[in-house]
């Protein structure tokens, strides 16, 4: 394993899970939260805080970026907005909320540079957000291009998306090779006791874990 400090943004879901899982075979792990005032954000900060102990993260950060919500234009963030039960290919849903993951890497990025990290981690994933403009491979080299403009020149920050040509179910695969632990995490849009198992998010992470053959833990005795 590198001596490298790398910044995982982690959501508490899934997709962050496999994505610090797999970050911790390679890096030391400084853990980065945000709350944005989504619909489930207690129980996001929840998961994250579990995952935070159980890869032993050297550093961790919390931070409220709740203008995501204020600016709204998503029904993640605004109540008044229904949640979609399914989404359209080639459509953008109303689950994007507007340039997000730019908000996210600033963030990151501001932290990776004063902690002296050099890697930045994400678990974007192209297939699983149809439609969204900010879960491109072209979005991240263009960010990756914006750090290197926009940080001093000492400052070597790359970002790393491990995930972001999978399709779900090889999401599952790979966390389960990496031992991620999905008994913490969370992926429904609008549930934060159980999962709704109706919005698009939980309809995706139960089609990829019965096309992998496995069960998910997060089910168990339901």
């Amino acid at each position: 394993m590198s001596n490298e400090l790398a910044v995982v943004l982690a959501s508490g879901g899934m997709d962050s899970c496999t994505a610090t899982a797999w970050a911790a075979g390679r890096y030391r792990l400084a853990m980065l939260h945000v709350n944005y005032g989504q619909r489930t954000e207690a129980k996001e900060l929840e998961c994250f805080k579990k995952l935070v102990a159980y890869f032993d993260a050297e550093k961790m950060l919390v931070v409220d970026a709740r203008h995501l919500a204020a600016i709204g234009g998503s029904s993640l963030t605004d109540p008044s907005m229904p949640v979609p039960p399914d989404e359209t290919p080639g459509q953008i849903p109303s689950t994007y909320v507007p340039f997000r993951n730019a908000n996210l890497l600033a963030i990151a990025t501001s932290w990776a540079e004063t902690i002296g990290a050099t890697r930045l981690v994400i678990g974007a994933v192209e297939q699983d957000a149809p439609g969204y403009p900010d879960c491109r491979p072209a979005f991240y080299e263009a960010a990756n291009r914006l750090i290197e403009l926009g940080t001093k020149p000492e400052t070597h920050i790359v970002i790393e998306t491990p995930l972001i040509a999978l399709k779900k179910v090889d999401v599952i695969r790979l966390g389960l090779e990496l031992k991620a632990p999905y008994e913490l995490t969370w992926s429904c849009y609008q549930g934060q006791a159980v999962p709704c198992l109706n919005c698009a998010s939980c309809r995706r992470r139960a089609e990829a874990f019965a096309e992998a053959g496995v069960a998910d833990p997060l089910m168990a005795g339901r």
